[in-house]
């Protein structure tokens, strides 16, 4: 007697739900491994040179040269004694402000310097302008 044998159908598939899973368990893996990193940042209000108006006189100028050198009041002064003779000036007046005047050439640590004694002062508002931005004097 003959029989019938059914064919059966020998393709294998690949079953890839624990590829899915291992992906899915690595992705987790490295969200929650990874720190998130704050950039130290100051906020510095610049003025833009095209719409920059004189800036106000009330505020308190220190001016940055090319050399690095700062001068408060036109006279010269180091940058650790900028803080304390701020503070005095600060104190005596009603208006918090600090305008540091730079030129373009001066180099950003010396910037972040100044920025960071006259904040130690107290200072509420600090711009940073150019010359030609804030006027001379």
């Amino acid at each position: 007697m003959l029989r019938y044998r059914e064919k059966k159908d020998n393709t294998a598939g690949i079953d890839i739900s624990p590829l899915i899973d291992m992906v899915f368990i690595l992705l987790i893996f490295f969200m929650v491994s990874t720190t998130f990193v704050k950039d130290m940042k100051i906020d510095i209000e610049r003025p833009q040179a095209s719409t920059a108006n004189i800036a106000s006189t009330k505020a308190v100028r220190l001016y940055i040269d090319q050399g690095g050198n700062t001068f408060l009041d036109g006279q010269p002064i180091r940058v650790w004694v900028i803080q304390s003779r701020l503070r005095d000036l600060l104190k005596s007046s009603t208006n918090k402000s600090v305008l540091i005047v730079t030129d373009d050439l001066v180099p950003s640590g010396r910037l972040v310097e100044v920025v960071d004694q006259a904040r130690l002062a107290g200072a509420q508002d600090i711009g940073v302008a150019t010359v030609a931005e804030a006027g001379a004097g």
